[in-house]
């Protein structure tokens, strides 16, 4: 029984690993897009902090397209 047991515990720590390299990609999505806005908003010198929403919104949608792409593929 120990043998059955070891190849699901590969598979669950290699479903961790996977879910959690999107989520370090999508924090550090997100925090190269703010830093982006903020340096194109103080560039373009826009009073609101346009960029700052729009480029990460935009980001996390791409993202959640990505994963919903990367998750529901057929094995």
């Amino acid at each position: 029984m120990s043998e059955l047991q070891k190849p699901e515990r590969r598979s669950n720590s290699s479903e961790l690993m996977r879910y959690a390299g999107l989520g370090a990609q999508l924090f550090v999505t997100i925090g190269v897009c703010v830093w982006l806005g903020l340096k194109a908003d103080k560039w373009l010198r826009i009073p609101l902090p346009l960029l700052v929403w729009l480029l990460p919104l935009v980001a996390v949608g791409g993202m959640i397209y990505k994963l919903v792409n990367d998750t529901s593929k057929r094995k």
